[in-house]
């Protein structure tokens, strides 16, 4: 039987340039071991990183599972030329794991040229 987690998309990113948040999903069972996973969205409509969470996390936590934004930045995702380069922080949330959110982005993006990242700009 698969995990709860199974059920919860990687990514979920527009095309363009936009603020995005990783966010940490956890699945607690009674008596079993938590597990959890990382997860990525952004969106060109969120005027704050605190709109995607507010849109995103309450139809996880429907489903029996626990959400936490770990932080945030922007993404410039270019479908055309297969790149995304995610870089900046959240106001909010703080400095995003970028690092962790191009792992996730390049299994959702194989055929990419270019999945990378920096600490620099807001």
């Amino acid at each position: 039987m698969g995990s709860p987690l199974d059920s919860v998309p990687d990514v979920d990113i527009d095309a363009g340039t936009f603020k995005y948040i990783l966010i940490k999903v956890h699945h607690s069972p009674e008596g079993g071991p938590e597990t959890s996973k990382f997860i990525v969205r952004g969106y060109a409509w969120a005027e704050y990183h605190a709109n995607i969470y507010e849109k995103v996390v309450p139809p996880i936590e429907k489903t029996g599972l626990d959400c936490e934004c770990v932080g945030g930045g922007r993404i410039k995702h270019s479908p055309d030329s297969k790149s995304i380069k995610v870089y900046g922080y959240s106001q909010g949330y703080g400095l995003a794991d970028h690092a962790k959110s191009v792992e996730i982005l390049k299994k959702k993006y194989p055929d990419y040229e270019s999945i990378t990242f920096s600490n620099d700009g807001y």
